[in-house]
């Protein structure tokens, strides 16, 4: 009898701990899990690059002179050694200050004078040419008569030969005195006085070196140049190169020959392209941040056709992805998975619904991605992005996804 009284007694103690048991357990921690999967993976080194012509063409002034107004624009399509891009015309003359102008009058003047003392010269050999052609000619008349010696023959005809010289070197010296005043006029001649343009014998005409494209115009009005000076670029846009500079420790891994992708170039797909060169010597450079990097500039070939980049231009900004190891049967797991555990690299395993605290060796890593070389195997389940109420043998669950947005 006393048995049976306390036996309610007993489970409603036991009824009521369980209860209390149950109540007071804590929920598995809500987590999410990833699968451990084999897939390609590849190891890239990023930088921002500039697509760049490969040989532009620098036109540049063979001459002093004036050009007038470019007859090309930017993005004007021309054919080597027929499409004009430049003419130059002969500059107009300089202006003259005060004293120069004065001594160029003065100059003027003394031509003037020097002319007209070679003009009075000239009239001066003529009647002394005019006097010797008469001496002679009565000379010969009485020579031939036997009237007078033959040296006076001989002295008339010295003298006429002598007077005809004479009126050589006078009008000599008269035409010479005129382009001397002709040249002094020009001194006196400015940019208002010049002739027209049009009126100006033309001119050089540059043609283009190759067919391409105009790339740049250093001025587009009439202006007046020096020989060397540069006038525009020209190249083709269908042999472009990409440059782009990374770190010097992420360059000791790219090797020439390099595959890389080129991505954010306006296009819906991805661009090929190829290791070409890599600098022997850094550079130093200040980041965004202000600090010192050291930086490697690298130039890789397109190899992508041009019809499949269309509207891809020169100097135009893209981002860059060199593949510097890659593998088609990986073993990985996202990164987020990882933690640092005892100064190793650990992962919580999924395990009957609790949390296992597995040891890991990893290998090659992306921006998202790790290599496992061991301590997993493929299709294990294992925890990303573990808090701090996950410990080694905690239940845990998968949380539920949150369902794909609409817009």
């Amino acid at each position: 009898m006393q048995i049976r009284r306390i036996l309610p007694i007993f489970t409603g103690i036991f009824t009521l701990s369980g209860l209390l048991l149950w109540a007071f357990w804590p929920d598995p921690v809500q987590v999410d899990i990833v699968s451990v999967t084999r897939a390609p993976m590849e190891v890239t080194v990023s930088g921002d690059g500039v697509t760049r012509v490969r040989n532009p063409y620098q036109v540049t002034a063979p001459l002093a002179g004036t050009t007038q107004r470019s007859p090309v624009d930017i993005g004007d399509a021309v054919v080597g050694g027929e499409t004009v891009i430049a003419e130059i015309r002969p500059s107009e003359p300089a202006l003259l200050d005060a004293r120069a102008r004065q001594q160029a009058s003065a100059a003027v003047d003394e031509a003037e004078a020097a002319l007209g003392l070679a003009k009075a010269r000239l009239t001066e050999a003529q009647a002394n040419l005019s006097h010797a052609e008469g001496e002679y000619a009565r000379t010969q008349t009485l020579s031939a008569r036997g009237t007078i010696p033959s040296k006076m023959l001989d002295d008339a005809l010295n003298a006429r030969q002598g007077a005809l010289a004479g009126v050589g070197a006078a009008q000599a010296s008269v035409e010479m005195q005129a382009a001397t005043l002709e040249r002094a006029k020009a001194q006196l001649v400015g940019p208002a006085s010049s002739a027209a343009p049009s009126e100006m014998a033309c001119c050089v005409q540059l043609r283009a070196p190759v067919s391409g494209t105009v790339l740049a115009v250093d001025n587009f009005s009439a202006r007046p140049v020096q020989p060397g000076e540069h006038l525009m670029t020209i190249g083709d846009l269908k042999d472009l190169e990409i440059e782009v500079d990374v770190l010097s420790s992420d360059a000791v891994q790219i090797v020439d020959g390099a595959l890389a992708r080129i991505d954010r170039w306006g296009g819906d797909h991805l661009i090929e392209a190829r290791v070409r060169q890599i600098d022997p010597a850094a550079y130093t450079k200040i980041s965004a941040l202000g600090i010192e990097e050291q930086r490697v500039r690298l130039r890789l070939d397109i190899l992508t056709p041009p019809d499949q980049r269309a509207g891809l231009g020169d100097n135009y900004r893209v981002f860059v992805r060199i593949v510097t190891w890659s593998g088609n049967s990986v073993l990985q797991v996202p990164i987020s998975a990882l933690f640092r555990d005892a100064g190793h690299w650990a992962i919580f395993r999924v395990v009957s619904g609790r949390a296992v605290l597995t040891p890991v060796e990893i290998g090659n890593q992306t921006s998202l991605q790790t290599e496992v070389v061991s301590g997993l195997s493929e299709g294990d389940r294992v925890v990303e992005f573990p808090g701090n109420k996950v410990q080694d043998g905690t239940r845990i669950t998968a949380r539920e996804k949150a369902p794909a947005s609409t817009f």
